[in-house]
């Protein structure tokens, strides 16, 4: 049986897993009775993936059309995972860079497509969503050209092929006009037979790149990756060629291959395939796995420095160990350097009983910490900070292009607040249908907490996207942004009475029977100071009627912020305490005295 090899990258909410679903139901991968059938986004396992409605981890499954193997990567399309673009597109062959008809191309849809022409893959556009309303294609197709012209690194990739599809409805033509009529995806199948390459087969025995891992508690970890060279047999030798020159030599256990969401064992994997490996535990991606007879290693994948940093460490509020079941710094360390073995644009620091987490992005580190949540960890964590590099010695920092699509109504807002963050306006371009593109270039720093503050100007319309830049030499701190936080000044349950008091002074993050520790953030100032609050405080009772009219007080529900939002809106002398059940701010000091005491110095 013939194969192919392909990865399925785009900017974030162009219809990949969508366009994939179907790539898996109209080539039979399913019985009709399948509960797979009736499902939507079937690659997004994760929950996290589905509460969000992105990809965050990179998963490959294989279909087979007219006795040729498919093998399909899909990649995250958001810019903080795209550790996991980097490295998983090293399995393939080609690609299809999915593109709304909308959007045209965005800031990810610029990184991914660089990266694979780079690697040297064959590329097949799919103008996706061409039955929005507010489609253009032929402006999409114009400003895809003009990507690929900037981007190609041989004239040969200025040659295309295109396909129009509508992704949830799973069909698509070679022309424009031939969507309506199209009645499945027909045509995309033969485009990846007709265009993608065979994978090449190189001389000699087998060798692979450790591109993936996985884990079970039968088998232990699972190597992933592509067969180059020969092919392999289950429990043949082999060695493991790792950093530094280290070489571990064990036994191939158990060999499985993609065949839809599942992995089947086989006797013998053909060269060229994505195969599922066990039988060696000490691996980490960029290893490299060959037959003891060819021991020459693929060079270890890079993938782009970490640009967002932020502090981790057992939980030291008054309520420590309440909620959680791993507290222990122990056990986070462990729960850390597990995630480091796949998770490449990760990097881990220890300082003392805490840890230094560096990201691409506040979305990646906040989705490790809500998983570790999840999981039953406790901890604290910091505001984020950008990492400051030395280059040449002068102090830099990174910077980023962003993108926002806003209706023409919200512009003013939006201008006004990167102003206030220094952001430089590079391109302004008006659709001509209510919606304008701003593109910024902006210090990394100046946009923690912006993404927020943009919905709520724009009534939650604006779009934003990121993709970073570069380094730059360092800038000036911003003023503070934020409003004050409201800070409970006594231990106890939350009163109606006492959260009265604090709603005429600001917005309540707790509401009645909450219970607070001193130090504790309530709630946020409507001014830029910090206020100390009593919430525990009720009505003195002196008689019948004040008895009653305690009771028809009436608050305004407090705000309830996810865990990115409060990120956002940490200051540097305050501190997120994560349990699994509770999400709470508080001040790095409990007590006023203490504070005072820090501010003095």
């Amino acid at each position: 049986m013939q194969i192919r090899n392909i990865a399925i990258i785009a900017h974030v909410d162009h219809g990949k897993t969508t366009l994939v679903d179907f790539l898996l139901k109209q080539s039979h991968t399913f019985r009709e009775n399948e509960a797979e059938m009736q499902q939507t986004t079937i690659l997004d396992s994760n929950p996290l993936e589905r509460e969000r409605g992105i990809t965050i981890l990179a998963k490959n499954t294989a279909v087979v059309y007219n006795d040729t193997k498919i093998n399909i990567v899909d990649t995250p399309g958001h810019a903080d995972f795209s550790g996991e673009v980097e490295r998983t597109l090293n399995m393939a062959d080609g690609a299809l860079l999915i593109i709304d008809a909308q959007e045209g191309p965005m800031p990810q849809t610029r990184f991914v497509l660089k990266k694979a022409l780079a690697l040297g893959l064959k590329i097949i556009v799919v103008i996706n969503k061409v039955d929005k309303p507010l489609a253009d294609v032929e402006q999409t197709l114009s400003r895809t050209h003009d990507l690929f012209l900037e981007l190609a690194t041989h004239e040969d990739q200025l040659e295309f092929p295109t396909v129009y599809a509508i992704g949830r409805e799973g069909k698509a033509a070679m022309t424009l006009e031939g969507v309506a009529s199209a009645t499945d995806l027909t045509c995309l199948f033969d485009t990846i037979l007709s265009y993608i390459p065979a994978p090449e087969v190189e001389n000699g025995p087998f060798r692979l790149l450790v591109t993936s891992l996985d884990y079970d508690n039968h088998k232990g970890k699972h190597i992933i990756g592509r067969l180059h060279g020969g092919n392999m047999k289950k429990g043949q030798s082999a060695v493991l060629l790792r950093e530094n020159n280290e070489k571990v030599t064990g036994k191939i256990e158990t060999v499985s291959v993609s065949k839809g969401l599942k992995k089947e064992e086989v006797e013998e994997a053909t060269c060229g395939d994505i195969v599922d490996i066990t039988g060696f535990d000490k691996v980490t991606i960029g290893d490299t796995l060959a037959d003891p007879s060819r021991q020459e290693a693929f060079p270890r994948i890079s993938v782009e420095e970490p640009t967002i940093k932020i502090s981790m460490g057992p939980n030291t509020s008054p309520f420590a160990g309440k909620e959680g079941k791993f507290t222990t710094s122990r056990q986070i360390e462990e729960r850390l350097n597990k995630e480091l073995e796949t998770n490449v644009s990760l990097h881990v620091e220890r300082a003392g009983d805490r840890y230094m987490l560096s990201g691409r992005g506040e979305l990646h580190l906040a989705v490790l910490i809500e998983t570790m949540r999840r999981e039953g960890y406790e901890c604290e964590v910091g505001k984020p900070e950008v990492i400051i590099k030395t280059i040449d010695g002068v102090k830099c920092e990174p910077f980023e292009m962003v993108t926002i699509d806003v209706p023409d109504e919200y512009v003013g807002a939006v201008t006004q607040e990167m102003g206030m963050r220094k952001g430089e306006m590079r391109d302004m371009v008006a659709d001509g249908k209510g919606s304008t593109r701003l593109e910024y270039h902006i210090a990394s720093k100046n946009l923690l907490g912006i993404r927020s503050i943009l919905l709520t100007n724009s009534k939650g319309t604006a779009l934003l996207s990121t993709l970073f830049d570069s380094f730059a030499p360092l800038t000036p701190a911003l003023e503070k942004m934020r409003n004050g936080a409201l800070v409970a000044s006594e231990p106890g349950s939350a009163l109606a009475y006492g959260l009265e008091t604090l709603q005429e002074r600001g917005i309540a993050f707790i509401g009645p029977g909450t219970e607070v520790y001193e130090g504790m953030i309530v709630g946020m100032n409507s001014r830029k100071d910090d206020i100390d609050v009593n919430v525990t405080k009720g009505k003195k009772l002196t008689n019948m009627r004040s008895a009653n009219a305690d009771m028809s007080t009436i608050l305004t529900p407090p705000l309830e912020m996810s865990l990115e939002q409060f990120l956002d809106f940490l200051e540097a002398d305050e501190l997120l305490e994560v349990t699994p059940k509770s999400l709470r701010a508080r001040k790095r000091y409990l007590t006023k005295v203490d504070r005072i005491r820090a501010t003095r110095g």
